[in-house]
């Protein structure tokens, strides 16, 4: 219980790290030099400074107490609108300029950056709150010749620390020595790269007898390193110690962030500690993604901002011409206030006084009410039910509130298969041995009855129980001897990094299953050690020697081990891709390898994974040959991988072909439903994987990706560029499918991508391009995890369009990256695709209720309010434009500025932000019925340039309305007894008035999907203004505040001379029938 709980935190930890590790550093370390248990000679280095930064301590807090107020306040101002506006607010302290008080602008400047400031305080305490439980865990380390207990955090470079079982690992450590036999150590590093496999790892045979405490604290070794880098699977250094040095790898490292299992306790010296851990190098920021919708609200606030300068330029001429033309006949009575000394000057400060007054139309309470609207459609995902898989009991997350309208117009899915259309659970179906092939069932026409599974349990003890295989004759190829079978599932059982004793700890699924298999049929793998595997081959027991082990990779797509039988005979045994292998098997093999291939084929067309396995006879001289080069590349300092990767291509030659596996990996519930109504929606997928040709085709058919009515397959292929722009075919098939393109014929062709990805390249992309968004589903097979992100960046680039990229594993965070919106599946590879990711759940099938449901509606939402959001402002703004070339130009507001500063952020705020978290058009269930309703977010039609300009004209219209009705009723209107009854107050409130329930009954007509929030927030908005008005216009203010409140004082008199209005003016009350209806003509608009 104890451990889960830091593990928790730890994720926090990892998740919420934010490192600006650039801003720190004065120096490029170009290596490093740690010796051990000698801090007095580290500190010399700057590294091992014990500084905050420097040490152990790990701090991802941005602000403490004292910084947090300004470096906030700076960080906030970076926004553009916050800095408008505090260039108002400065606008507004010079008397000559500001009509409009002070608080107008501060009282919502000040809310917008008070509501910002919490949430960054709240989340930088949590982040701090998490930091420190990390930084205090405890650790031991050598102090003075004996263990100590210490926190993390005061772990430094050099210092030589005790790790137990199941703890984390608190620095990247050098192994020294283990508790384990032969220094072995177990890690789990699901936090660190998403596997959630074991690992192994080793000291050096040197170091590993220093497993006793005194002699571990009297160390004083050496080490040469590289620098700190983000390479999770690689490192490179030197141990000197006692005159001598010794070769360092990323197999005798241990990781911050893993976890120490199944090993009593290790002890390990601290190289990397706090920021320079690979764990932190890799937690750098992540590219800030912005929607579409953000980048037209920027260009429309910047047309905005430019229209609310053409309208300060036209009030400023006509100032300019009214002081001249008539201000000069009052002069003598009066006189222009001091400066101003000319109408030019006048004319001067009338601009920047409009700029005040209209400043409105570009409203500070946008920005916050976007961010509210979209933490409500972040939570409503966290909250979705049906989005929640009881199996693995895990909830849809969406880890980013910034892209959520996004959701609703993504055009191009891009999709592992492994994992993430399949449920990446390995079963071994079927495999070919020496040119026949052997079957997981009955293949018989006439056998009707429901085949049995083999009972392996009778003649073997250690068989699985689980493991089902069908086919009979390759148990009894077993059972009598046969050699080739007999070596094929040897390579099986010896030819892997799998773990442990029965329990298998696999490094990947396939491993799994293939070792399970082998062990069903009496090739049992029991144990390892550095030196030996361990197998019990038909209930005997063999031992071999291990000589050397040629890791996989995604470059060699093979792994291969040299081992010495009890015999003395030396043996390479491969497993690979198929066409890696072929290529480096003997000639003789030729005829074998052809059957072999057609049976390949005929697994990769049911949708099966499959792996070509090969061995090689070495000799003792040889062996002894190449070990010698194999040791030289090893112990090198500079370019290790690549002179270990020339080395391993010598011995992987010659090699004779065994056969081939194939083990299946079954689609996830709900894949080819979630395939079909995504289609249906005009999304086009695209599936990048690793796997043949063949075998992705087959997994598109069964996922409905692909149908039987494609009854063209478009290929690209080939090894070179110039062979794939001089083939004749792929120019007659290009012209084919763009002329169906153009004929709208599109569901009869689709192109699949196979071996290398030259169309990638600089002058055959676009090409590729061309043809693939052609077709309507595109499969790219055997492609790396950097080209899928190429892919994805291709779309990207060219085709101006929302991307979705989906995935798994560790190998799909460069596409999720990429991507402008990534979803994490999280699945059987760990966490590292979540951790990389905007959104995450645990089946693909959630999918369509993500796109569907949720990213439809918040687009919808968003869109309504953006729309509504400007109508209102201009509405409101507007006026005070028409009142300009009524009051001479003087910058006179038609509102009060108590009306001015609420208008905003009380009277229209919440039924705006309920309509943008809450409405809807048709219910969720009609969304999934009827895909084609995606579409318009796909075309982007519900929020556009057009529809921006037709929301501020319908704004002006209404602002005409409010302006001019009331203002000819008012203008010549008089009481019963003669005296008029036009006056600034009655003009303000009724214009105001109006205002607001036009608004309040525009967002009525807008709201498509009433629920009580809906009708408390409209109504009660109203019912709000009215409060307030009264209240504001009563005698008791103006009272107690005559000089604040410049109004009649009697709150009775305004609704006595509207009663006069409308007796003395009977068309008055036609007025809002005339605003109404110019809302309902601009709705069918």
């Amino acid at each position: 219980m104890v451990y889960r709980w830091h593990q928790n935190y730890f994720y926090i930890l990892y998740i919420s790290v934010h490192f600006y590790i650039s801003e720190f550093v004065f120096f490029t370390e170009e290596e490093r030099r740690v010796r051990a248990n000698d801090r007095e000679y580290n500190e010399k280095f700057q590294y091992a400074v014990s500084h905050t930064y420097n040490s152990n301590c790990i701090m991802t807090s941005k602000y403490n107490i004292i910084t947090f107020l300004p470096v906030n306040l700076f960080e906030q101002f970076q926004e553009v609108a916050n800095t408008y506006f505090l260039f108002l607010l400065i606008l507004q302290l010079i008397p000559q300029i500001s009509s409009l008080s002070w608080f107008t602008t501060i009282v919502p400047l000040v809310l917008v950056l008070s509501i910002t400031a919490v949430k960054d305080a709240t989340d930088d305490y949590v982040s701090l709150t998490h930091t420190h439980i990390v930084n205090k865990y405890p650790i031991l380390f050598f102090h003075f010749l004996s263990l100590q207990k210490e926190k993390w955090m005061n772990v430094r470079v050099g210092d030589i620390i005790k790790l137990e079982n199941n703890q984390f690992v608190a620095a990247d450590l050098l192994l020294l020595s283990s508790s384990e036999p032969h220094s072995l150590c177990y890690i789990e590093t699901a936090e660190l790269d998403g596997e959630t496999n074991m690992k192994v790892r080793q000291s050096l045979s040197v170091t590993s007898e220093l497993g006793d405490p005194n002699n571990l604290a009297q160390f004083d070794g050496e080490v040469l390193c590289e620098p700190p880098n983000n390479k999770l699977d690689r490192f490179c250094g030197t141990l000197y110690w006692k005159d001598c040095k010794y070769p360092l790898s990323n197999q005798n490292m241990l990781l911050r962030g893993c976890v120490l299992r199944n090993t009593e306790s290790c002890y390990g010296l601290v190289i990397f500690a706090g920021p320079d851990t690979k764990l932190m190098q890799n937690s750098g920021r992540t590219k800030f993604k912005r929607t579409s919708i953000d980048r037209l609200m920027n260009t429309l606030v910047l047309w905005i901002f430019g229209f609310l300068v053409c309208m300060g330029v036209i009030l400023a001429i006509g100032n300019a011409v009214w002081e001249k033309e008539v201000g000069a006949l009052f002069q003598s009575f009066l006189p222009w206030d001091p400066p101003v000394d000319n109408f030019l000057f006048s004319a001067f400060l009338s601009f920047w006084s409009y700029v005040i007054i209209l400043n409105t139309v570009v409203p500070i309470s946008l920005y916050v009410s976007v961010e509210v609207i979209r933490l409500g459609h972040s939570y409503f995902i966290n909250w979705d039910r049906r989005m929640f898989c009881s199996r693995s009991n895990t909830a849809a997350e969406a880890r980013t509130t910034t892209l959520n309208e996004e959701l609703g117009q993504v055009e191009y899915i891009f999709s592992d298969k492994t994992g993430t259309l399949t449920q990446n659970i390995m079963t071994f179906n079927k495999c070919s041995i020496n040119g026949r092939a052997y079957d997981d069932h009955d293949r018989s026409p006439s056998h009707n009855a429901r085949v049995q599974p083999l009972d392996f349990t009778a003649w073997n003890p250690l068989a699985d129980r689980d493991f089902c295989f069908y086919d009979q004759s390759l148990l009894e190829a077993v059972m009598v001897g046969e050699p080739a079978v007999h070596e094929f599932l040897r390579v099986l059982s010896l030819c892997h990094t799998v773990m442990r004793v029965l329990v298998y700890k696999a490094q990947s699924p396939d491993e799994g299953a293939l070792v399970t298999a082998a062990r069903n049929f009496g090739f049992v793998f029991r144990s390892r050690t550095p030196g030996t595997v361990t197998t019990h081959e038909l209930g005997k027991a063999v031992t071999y020697t291990l000589l050397a082990i040629l890791d996989f990779n995604n470059i060699r797509k093979r792994m291969s081990v040299i081992v010495r039988n009890p015999e003395g005979r030396i043996r390479l045994y491969c497993k690979g891709a198929d066409t890696v292998l072929f290529e480096r098997l003997h000639s003789c093999n030729h005829e074998l390898m052809n059957i072999t291939s057609d049976h390949l084929n005929e697994y990769a067309g049911d949708g099966l994974r499959t792996l070509a396995l090969a061995y090689r006879d070495l000799s003792e001289e040889q062996w002894e040959a190449w070990a010698e080069r194999f040791r030289g590349a090893d112990k090198a300092t500079d370019c290790r991988d690549d002179r270990l990767a020339a080395v391993y291509e010598e011995i992987e030659q010659d090699m004779m072909l065994l056969g081939a596996t194939a083990v299946e990996d079954k689609l996830q519930d709900g894949v080819p439903e979630t395939i079909a109504i995504l289609s249906l929606a005009n999304i086009k997928i695209w599936v990048l994987t690793g796997d043949k040709q063949e075998t992705a085709v087959n997994i598109g058919y069964s996922c409905k990706m692909l149908t039987d009515d494609m009854t063209e397959i478009f290929i690209v292929n080939g090894h070179t560029v110039q062979r794939n722009q001089e083939s004749e075919c792929w120019t007659n098939q290009l012209r084919l499918v763009k002329a169906s393109f153009l004929n709208r014929d599109m569901k009869k062709y689709f192109p699949v991508s196979v071996d290398q990805a030259h169309a990638l390249e600089a002058d055959m992309e676009r090409e590729f391009l061309e043809t693939a968004c052609a077709c309507r589903a595109v499969i790219c097979c055997r492609v790396t995890p950097l080209q899928k992100a190429l892919v994805v960046e291709l779309v990207k680039r060219h085709k101006k369009a929302v991307t979705l990229a989906i995935g798994d594993g560790a190998n799909d965070v460069s596409m999720i990256k990429t991507a402008h919106i990534g979803v994490g599946i999280s699945g059987q590879e760990g966490i590292q695709a979540v951790l990389a990711s905007d959104y995450s759940f645990s089946q693909f099938r959630f999918l369509q209720r993500l796109l569907l449901v949720h990213g439809r509606w918040s687009y919808l939402r968003m869109c309504r309010f953006l729309c509504y959001f400007f109508y209102k402002n201009f509405a409101f703004t507007m006026v005070h434009f028409w009142f300009g070339f009524f009051c001479g130009f003087s910058a006179q507001t038609v509102y009060d500025q108590y009306f001015i500063t609420l208008y905003n952020i009380v009277y229209t705020s919440l039924p705006v932000l309920a309509m943008g978290i809450f409405d809807q058009d048709v219910p969720e269930q009609r969304s999934l019925e009827y895909p084609k309703l995606y579409e318009p977010g796909q075309l982007n039609l519900l929020f556009n340039k057009r529809e921006f300009f037709i929301c501020i004209a319908q704004g002006i219209y209404t602002s005409v309305v409010l302006f001019f009705i009331p203002y000819g009723v008012l203008s010549h209107a008089t009481q019963s007894n003669g005296v008029p009854l036009a006056d600034y107050q009655t003009f303000a409130v009724t214009t105001a008035t109006a205002l607001v329930i036009v608004v309040s009954v525009q967002i009525a007509l807008d709201t498509g999907y009433w629920t009580a929030i809906n009708h408390f927030f409209i109504w009660g908005s109203l019912g709000t203004y009215f409060t307030i008005l009264f209240a504001m216009h009563s005698s008791i203010l103006f009272n107690i505040f005559p000089k604040q409140f410049h109004f009649l004082g009697e709150s009775a008199l305004w609704p006595n001379c509207v009663a006069a209005i409308l007796n003395r003016n009977p068309h008055l009350i036609t007025f809002l029938e005339d605003v109404l209806q110019a809302q309902f003509i601009s709705n069918n608009i």
